[in-house]
């Protein structure tokens, strides 16, 4: 899936959050996985955000989770998104637990309510990076 122009601001991966922008080309989603007390978290940090240990893995998670909170911009804050108009910017919650900003793609904005199931979908950018976002899967995206 590509939706890509040129000109779009692409994020800057930092020392961090590396692994996740590297594993996002390969088309996995992976996140931090916290040795000390099990828990998932994200955005990228040296130390666990539930109990602040540095001993920690990074995993593999499913990729699917709900929408947590959504907006539809149908205004043009940056002329390479013109052609995206009306899109998605969500919160969506991991069955794994952490919470990613991201986009919601491929369904009518009409169709994105708070609490769908999502799964994750790839936009590899010609310019070198995967952008993970999100689809609500077809039987749940057709209005009635």
């Amino acid at each position: 899936m590509t939706d890509a122009l040129p000109g779009k601001p692409l994020p800057r991966a930092s020392a961090e959050s590396l692994p996740y922008w590297e594993s996002a080309k390969q088309h996995k989603l992976l996140v931090q996985h916290c040795r000390a007390c099990g828990q998932f978290w994200f955005p990228p940090s040296a130390r666990c955000h539930h109990c602040l240990s540095g001993d920690f893995t990074w995993d593999e998670v499913s990729g699917e989770g709900r929408i947590y909170s959504f907006v539809v911009y149908h205004r043009l804050y940056h002329p390479a998104f013109e052609r995206d108009l009306p899109y998605v910017v969500a919160i969506v919650e991991l069955r794994e637990g952490p919470r990613l900003l991201t986009n919601i793609v491929g369904v009518d904005w009409k169709d994105v309510r708070c609490d769908a199931p999502v799964k994750i979908v790839f936009d590899d950018d010609p310019r070198g990076i995967t952008i993970p976002k999100f689809t609500i899967p077809e039987r749940q995206s057709s209005a009635a």
